[in-house]
Order: C-alpha cells, then sequence, then structure tokens
C-alpha cells in the first residue's frame, strides 16, 4: 500500500484484473496502470513531459494523457505543470518515492535474471567529457561495440556536469570526483599535466626553468565556466597553483594542444591529452620537477541495488582498458 492509499499489486493473470478487482476482491495493476506509472516517475525526474516522452520512446501527448489518467484514478493532482517546467506536488511526491522504488526493484529483478548468463542488450546512454572521450573512451567504445552488438549506444559529449538521474544517463566518464550521495564514483586511471611547448617556440624564446619565468612567456590557456583555468604544480612537495597569462584562452583543449605543437605559445595539458605528441617529440615538456598529477579520471553511475549488464559490462571494459597501466602513461 502506497502513502497515498493506492494498492500495487502485479497483476496475476486474473481476468478481473483489467477492471483492477480480482475474484477474491483484492484490487491487482493492470498493464495499462503500469504503464500510467512509469510515464508519470519519468516525467517526474526528468521534470518534463518532452524528456519522459524522449526516454519512453512516446510522443508528449501520450505522456501527457497516461499522467492525466492516472490523475483521475486517483483522484489527486501529481504533478504542477508550467510552460517550462513540471514539478511534483505533496501527494505527488509522496506518490513518487513508492513508485520509484518499486520499478527500481523490478528493474533488479529483471537484471539478477539478465545477468545469468543473457548478453547485454537494451540502450545504454553515456556522457563523457569532450577530449578524454574521444581520444581514449571512443576506442573502448568500438571494443564495446564489438563484444555487446545487441546494446545501442548513444552517446554525449560535453564538459559540463550533467545530472545522471535527472537526464537519464546510464553511466558517465569523468575527469574529477565530486561527492553525490546519488551516484556511485570509481577511480579508474591518472593523468599528469604537462607543462610542454614545441621545439620551435622554444628554440625561439627559450626554456623556462623556474615557474616565475611563466610570466615571461605565451602562456595558452583552457577556459572552464568563461574562466581560464590556473596552472597547477608541485612545488617542495606542496601543491601550488598560478594564473598565468598570455595571446588566447580557449574551452577547448584539443584546440589548444594543435596551438601549442603550432608553437604559439606553452601549454598546460594532460597526459591523455598528447601522449603522442610527446612521445614523437612534437611537444616537449619543461618544468618536469614541478609536474602535478590532475584529477582522478573516474567512471559514475546512478546508485541501483544491481548494475544492468550493460552497464557492468562498459565498466568493466573501461577498467581492464585503462588498469593497471593506461595507454597514455608515458
Amino acid at each position: 500500500m502506497t502513502q497515498t492509499g493506492v494498492p500495487v499489486r502485479l497483476r496475476t493473470g486474473d481476468p478481473h484484473a483489467e477492471t483492477g478487482t480480482a475474484s477474491h476482491g483484492s484490487p491487482t495493476m493492470s498493464p495499462e496502470r503500469i504503464e500510467d506509472i512509469v510515464a508519470f516517475v519519468h516525467a517526474a525526474d526528468a521534470r518534463s513531459f518532452t524528456v519522459a516522452a524522449e526516454r519512453l520512446g512516446l510522443s508528449r501527448s501520450t505522456v501527457g494523457k497516461r499522467i492525466t489518467r492516472l490523475e483521475a484514478r486517483l483522484g489527486a493532482r501529481l504533478l504542477h505543470r508550467t510552460t517550462r517546467s513540471v514539478t511534483l506536488t505533496d501527494e505527488g511526491a509522496n506518490f513518487h518515492g513508492q513508485c520509484a522504488e518499486i520499478l527500481e526493484a523490478l528493474e533488479a529483478a529483471e537484471a539478477v535474471v539478465t545477468a545469468r548468463g543473457i548478453a547485454p542488450s537494451g540502450r545504454l546512454r553515456i556522457e563523457l567529457p569532450v577530449s578524454l572521450g574521444r581520444l581514449q573512451v571512443l576506442p573502448v567504445l568500438q571494443r564495446y561495440m564489438r563484444l555487446w552488438p545487441a546494446v545501442r549506444l548513444n552517446v554525449s559529449f560535453s564538459d559540463r556536469y550533467v545530472d545522471l538521474v535527472d537526464e537519464g544517463i546510464d553511466v558517465a566518464v569523468r575527469v574529477g570526483s565530486r561527492v553525490d550521495s546519488n551516484l556511485v564514483t570509481r577511480k579508474v586511471a591518472a593523468h599528469t599535466l604537462v607543462t610542454c611547448a614545441a621545439p620551435d617556440y622554444l628554440a625561439r624564446r627559450g626554456t623556462p626553468v623556474t615557474i616565475e619565468d611563466l610570466l615571461d612567456h605565451d602562456c595558452l590557456t583552457f577556459s572552464h565556466g568563461g574562466r581560464p583555468v590556473e596552472w597547477r604544480f608541485r612545488d617542495h612537495g606542496a601543491r601550488r597553483t598560478v594564473a598565468v597569462g598570455g595571446p588566447l584562452t580557449s574551452n577547448n583543449a584539443e584546440g589548444l594542444r594543435d596551438l601549442v605543437v603550432a608553437g604559439l605559445g606553452i601549454g598546460q595539458l594532460a597526459t591523455f591529452l598528447i601522449s603522442d605528441e610527446l612521445r614523437d617529440g612534437r611537444l616537449v615538456p619543461i618544468l618536469a620537477g614541478h609536474a602535478s598529477e590532475g584529477e582522478p579520471l573516474s567512471v559514475v553511475y546512478p546508485v541501483r541495488r544491481l548494475l544492468p549488464p550493460k552497464v557492468t559490462a562498459f565498466v568493466e571494459l573501461l577498467v581492464a582498458s585503462w588498469q593497471p597501466r593506461p595507454p597514455w602513461d608515458l
């Protein structure tokens, strides 16, 4: 029994189930009622009928009709609708909590069966940082697609912080760790921030010997949220950040790398971005004694009792591909 007084039982096959009353007088759950609840939970989680419709493969009007039908059956308004958003009423919040738990339990039960020898399948939604994703995760996804052809991948690239639960993302790879009680965070690899320049630039301008020497050089910086990111160093065993300046800042790390390779300035870039350029000499590390470790690379996914096989398979393949030594290690 939910907090709203609506009993929730799965249909038993009784011919009276379609009307919601079994022969012994107790109510059952018809497929139509389950569909309405699923639509409601998705709309509440996404705060949007449109997003819920996309996740369920339905039209927006169908989602709206199912929720309206659910509200009429319960005799209670579950959602406040505006032209821009959807929010839960008090009754809706109580009902949503109970329904979400039941649906999660059903997913977990299904996952238990699927995990027993059935190959991963279904749609897997993945969120990736732009440069790390393109350069280092896509090769892993190529292997994943060959191993599990029944999985359909939906891959998004973004350097913004994405709310996985709100946006219906199954799993994400992130640079850095951010505490979130709704997510499981697993560190999968490390990387180093390398201050570097092209041989041509160093021949023209000389090689910095100290951190302070950078003030006399053209430093090309990465920007995040519209602000240049300070460079990080290890200085006498302590972490030190320095605000450097120069002729250019960019929010695209690969574009920044290309400009540094072209000899237009000094950059501080992650090894997962420039390992090939360092190996073949197109970039030369400087201030190596002050190199700092970057933020850990992590795989994150929503907290669940049991991960679906499609997520487990991706996480395991990523870990196997990046441990004990990632491909960008020098």
